[in-house]
């Protein structure tokens, strides 16, 4: 099976989605997007993939959604997409895209139904308990 994630690891939310695939036996492909944003088309896709608006995956918390004015209504999706393009921290994580479809992992045991594999116990970082599926 051939799992992406597009990952933060300063995100434990992201290292937990990444821990509980390796878990699982699958070695993704990791995309540390704020060293290797995706291109427009990529982004466009995983929107697409994400079945969401293009608003509903910007991140705003430690990003400069605020600043940048992001909240007005008045931007169009082409618009927040060159936001996220120039401010890639604005891209909500960690996306997981494998053959059984794409998400936005949040909370981080929502990848567990993208995988071939179950993935046992699992303890996240704060020590909550993930039961297998």
């Amino acid at each position: 099976m051939t799992v992406t994630i597009y990952h933060n690891p300063a995100c434990g939310t992201s290292r937990n989605t990444l821990a509980m695939i390796r878990q699982s036996g699958t070695e993704p492909a990791v995309v540390e997007y704020l060293k290797t944003p995706p291109s427009r088309e990529r982004l466009v896709e995983l929107v697409k993939g994400l079945g969401i608006s293009v608003r509903a995956l910007l991140r705003e918390k430690g990003t400069p959604y605020k600043e940048l004015g992001l909240d007005d209504p008045k931007w169009s999706d082409d618009e927040l997409i060159d936001q996220m393009l120039a401010h890639p921290i604005l891209i909500n994580r960690p996306i997981v895209v494998t053959p059984k479809g794409t998400r936005l992992c949040r909370p981080s045991e929502a990848v567990i139904d993208l995988l071939d594999n179950p993935i046992g116990r699992f303890v996240k970082e704060d020590g909550e308990v993930v039961e297998a599926r």
